[in-house]
C-alpha cells in the first residue's frame, strides 16, 4: 500500500465523484480509478459503490476514511517535527547539573528554553557533583553540563556563567556566629564538615587551598555526599564548613552564613558542551543560553 492510494482514496471519499477527485489531484480519470481498484484488491474489499450516476462509500470505506486521515496528521506532525529538529527548534538535548549548585541558573534556561521552542525538550541528568557532569560531556554520555572551573577535558568548550563567592557556614550559636565576617585563620582548630576526599569535589579542592593559604588544614571530622546534608550536619553543631553562595537558599534552623574577611575567594560556574557535537538542538540551547545566562563581567 502506497500513499498515493491513500491520497486517491481520500480525494475520492470527500469529493464523491471520480472526475473532481481526479481534478483535486491533478491526474486524470482512469489511472485514479485503477488506483482505487489496486487498493480495493490490497485490501479484499469494496470501498465505494459505484455507477453511472454517484458514489457513495460502502460501510468499509466509511471505516477506512478516519484511519486513513489519521495517518496524514501523523504524516504532517511527522514532516514538522523533522522540520523543526533540523532547525534545532525540536529534538533533545541531555543536561547535566549538580543540585545545590544550580540552584539559581538552571531554571533560568529551563523555562528561557520551553518558551522559546516548547518542542524542544531537555532531560535533566543531576549529579552529586559538577565533575561528574564535565566527565559526561567529555564522553558524550551529555550534550550540556553545568561545571565549575577548571575545564581541562580535550574536545570540551565551555562558557562561564557565574561567579561565585565563597562563604563560612556556621552553626548559630558558634563563637564566631557573631562576627559580620569571618577571618579564616580563626577556623584553624575547629572542626570541618566537607565533601569526600575522593570525590573530586572543586569546592572541596579550593576550600583546602583557602585554608593553608591561611596557616592550616582543615581538620574534617565528617564529609558528606552533598551541601544539603553537610549542611544540615553544621546545623546541628558536627562541625563548621565552607560553602559557596549559590547555596545560600538552603535554609536550616541553626544555621548562619558569614562572608570571609579579607578579597574574595571566588569559584567560576560555567556551561561545557563537546565541540564535535553535531547536535543543532544543542546549538540552539547554547543560543538562548547566551541570553538566560549572560556571561558576568
Amino acid at each position: 500500500m502506497e500513499l498515493r492510494h491513500l491520497t486517491s482514496f481520500l480525494a475520492v471519499a470527500e469529493e464523491l465523484h471520480f472526475g473532481r477527485a481526479a481534478r483535486r489531484l491533478g491526474m486524470a480519470q482512469p489511472p485514479l480509478s485503477q488506483q482505487i481498484r489496486n487498493l480495493e484488491k490490497e485490501l479484499g474489499v469494496r470501498l465505494f459503490e459505484r455507477n453511472t450516476r454517484s458514489v457513495r462509500l460502502t460501510s468499509a470505506g466509511e471505516a477506512f476514511v478516519e484511519p486513513v486521515r489519521r495517518v496524514f496528521d501523523e504524516l504532517d506532525t511527522a514532516q514538522r517535527t523533522a522540520r523543526a529538529a533540523g532547525q534545532g527548534e525540536a529534538g533533545r538535548v541531555t543536561v547535566g547539573f549538580a543540585g545545590a549548585s544550580s540552584h539559581e541558573s538552571l531554571p533560568l534556561l529551563t523555562r528561557a528554553v520551553r518558551a522559546a521552542h516548547p518542542g524542544l525538550e531537555l532531560v535533566m541528568k543531576g549529579q552529586t557533583y559538577a565533575n561528574v557532569a564535565l566527565a559526561g560531556v567529555a564522553d558524550g554520555s551529555l550534550d550540556l553540563g553545568f561545571v565549575r572551573l577548571p575545564v581541562l577535558s580535550p574536545g570540551v568548550r565551555h562558557r562561564v556563567i557565574d561567579e561565585e563567592e565563597m562563604l563560612c557556614a556556621l552553626p548559630a550559636d558558634h563563637r564566631l556566629a557573631r562576627c559580620e565576617r569571618v577571618p579564616l585563620e580563626e577556623l584553624a582548630g575547629e572542626p570541618f564538615v566537607t565533601f569526600p576526599a575522593n570525590a573530586g569535589s572543586t569546592l572541596r579542592d579550593a576550600s583546602v587551598r583557602a585554608c593553608q593559604r591561611a596557616g592550616f588544614h582543615p581538620k574534617v571530622v565528617q564529609e558528606a555526599p552533598d551541601s544539603y546534608t553537610i549542611l544540615a550536619l553544621v546545623a546541628a553543631g558536627v562541625g563548621v564548613t565552607l560553602t559557596l553562595t549559590s547555596c545560600r537558599h538552603i535554609q536550616q534552623t541553626g544555621l548562619v552564613y558569614r562572608p570571609l574577611a579579607g578579597p574574595a575567594i571566588r569559584l567560576r560556574a560555567a556551561l561545557a558542551w563537546r565541540e564535535d557535537n553535531p547536535s543543532r538542538a544543542l546549538r540552539t540551547v547554547l543560543a538562548i543560553a547566551e541570553e538566560a545566562l549572560p556571561t558576568p563581567r
